[in-house]
């Protein structure tokens, strides 16, 4: 009497962590028995984590043979989501207090996913009603938590004599 009572050998690909943004390899199993051809299963299911770039992929691999011996290992793949979104901001600039004043947007793109721009703005008084400093500090955050900071500065000055209007001259 011959039977086969040896599970087949299994061999999965490693664990890993990678970036969002980075190529997710899902290379396949192998697997070898000693008496006969291998049959290999998977089974993947991705769980959510805490933001929309963060999530684990388990993939669940089985080995059986024409006896239905069987061999089960499982790869987990990790994926974060570390990198801060690309900020684009105004450039600084310098007018006169009489000219206009853009307060253009700022824009930022990120690897993985939305992202959210807030921008304080803070003014500095100057030497006088004309001259004052407008600092425009901008946050873009991505649904991680990943932030990038940039400010930009606006001067304001007042470098125009007043125009001047006299009577004109006369005699009496």
């Amino acid at each position: 009497t011959i039977i086969d009572t040896t599970a087949p050998v299994l061999t999965i690909p490693a664990d890993y962590t990678a970036e969002c943004s980075d190529a997710h390899p899902q290379d396949d199993a192998s697997a070898t028995d000693n008496c006969g051809e291998v049959t290999i299963n998977v089974v993947e299911t991705t769980t959510d984590g805490a933001c929309a770039g963060d999530y684990t992929i388990t993939r669940a691999f089985t080995a059986t043979d024409d006896c239905g011996n069987a061999t089960s290992a499982t790869q987990t793949i990790t994926i974060i989501d570390t990198t801060a979104p690309v900020l684009t901001i105004p450039a600084d600039y310098t007018a006169e207090c009489s000219d206009a004043h853009p307060m253009d947007d700022a824009s930022a793109t990120d690897n993985c996913g939305e992202v959210t721009i807030d921008v304080v703005e803070t003014t500095i008084d100057g030497a006088c009603a004309g001259d004052y400093t407008i600092t425009r500090a901008f946050t873009a955050t991505d649904d991680c938590g990943n932030a990038t900071s940039a400010t930009q500065t606006i001067t304001i000055l007042d470098t125009t004599a007043p125009a001047l209007t006299i009577p004109a001259d006369y005699t009496a």
